[in-house]
């Protein structure tokens, strides 16, 4: 495992630091702290980490086509109005995928090629942090589409993270984090369709490494997950074989996004959850946002059409 070269830092003490997303007509990127709840936005250019106060836990943000963004949040979808520097972000609701399970959150989420923003629910009811992972399996993987209709695609999740997709589309991945393993589907970007489920990658306790993350794709096909537990991000190539493994300070890391001017800088979130106050003493960055030389690009980000 090789030490990243850390090119910048924000020490932003994220409770759960998730969901980064960079855009490139503004040059920052968006991220979130889910159980704060608060947005964020990083100027690279300026060093400046605006904030915003959420209404709701939000597990995932995209970019939206013409300006703005559009939320998972606990309640489901919405166009988030999103005003100065400290003042709370406004919702548009576009619609619950699940009004019948009060005690689920919607969590990661991300744009398919075409702009779908699919976003996957777990099992969060109101509890002490070291209870994470004690979760019914009550969550699923839901699509919206830019007509605004919401469709149920997985069920039998625990704590949905890792999406994305192959630079051609053709291929969704996902995870079911505490099953430590990450699946794929080929997937059909005219329907937004999946088929042919199959294992992807496995993350072995025994082998120390931590549960499969949120994840993002580089321009070469390489998939970027992020261990939750395990200090680290690892690149895994398309057939699911680990290729790099890139260390962080930090056991609680989250989630990566390519971002930057040329797409070459890996921005990563991490999280301070579930860390005991000697822990949190030895790990000073937790819940900083970092970001990484990690040698390869990546791809633009869809925004969603609506």
């Amino acid at each position: 495992m090789e030490d990243a070269h850390i090119l910048h830092v924000v020490e932003a003490g994220a409770i759960l630091g998730e969901s980064p997303v960079w855009s490139p007509d503004e040059g920052v990127l968006w991220w979130l702290d889910i159980k704060a709840p608060a947005l964020y936005r990083y100027d690279p250019a300026t060093g400046v980490n605006d904030s915003w106060p959420l209404p709701q836990e939000t597990g995932s943000i995209v970019l939206r086509k013409d300006g703005g963004l559009v939320g998972a949040l606990r309640g489901g979808f919405a166009f988030l109005d999103v005003g100065a520097p400290g003042k709370p972000v406004g919702t548009d609701w576009i619609g619950d995928p699940e009004p019948g399970r009060p005690l689920n959150r919607l969590n990661d989420g991300r744009a398919d090629r075409q702009g779908r923003f699919w976003a996957g629910s777990m099992h969060d009811p109101d509890g002490p942090p070291e209870t994470y992972f004690e979760r019914e399996p009550v969550g699923a993987f839901h699509r919206l589409d830019v007509d605004g209709t919401m469709h149920r695609m997985i069920d039998g999740i625990l704590v949905s993270n890792g999406l994305c997709w192959s630079p051609d589309g053709k291929t969704m991945y996902a995870a079911n984090s505490p099953t430590r393993i990450m699946r794929a589907w080929d997937y059909d970007p005219a329907t937004g369709d999946i088929a042919h489920e199959r294992v992807f990658a496995t993350f072995p306790e025994e082998d120390g490494r931590g549960t499969p993350d949120g994840a993002i794709v580089d321009a070469e096909g390489g998939v970027w997950v992020a261990e939750f537990g395990a200090s680290r991000v690892t690149r895994l190539t398309p057939d699911g074989d680990v290729d790099r493994m890139i260390a962080l300070p930090v056991s609680r890391v989250t989630c990566p996004m390519f971002g930057g001017s040329d797409l070459a800088t890996l921005y990563v979130t991490t999280a301070k959850i579930m860390l005991s106050p000697e822990a949190l003493a030895r790990e000073p960055l937790a819940g900083a946002l970092f970001a990484v030389d990690a040698g390869v690009a990546g791809l633009p980000e869809a925004a969603f059409p609506g």
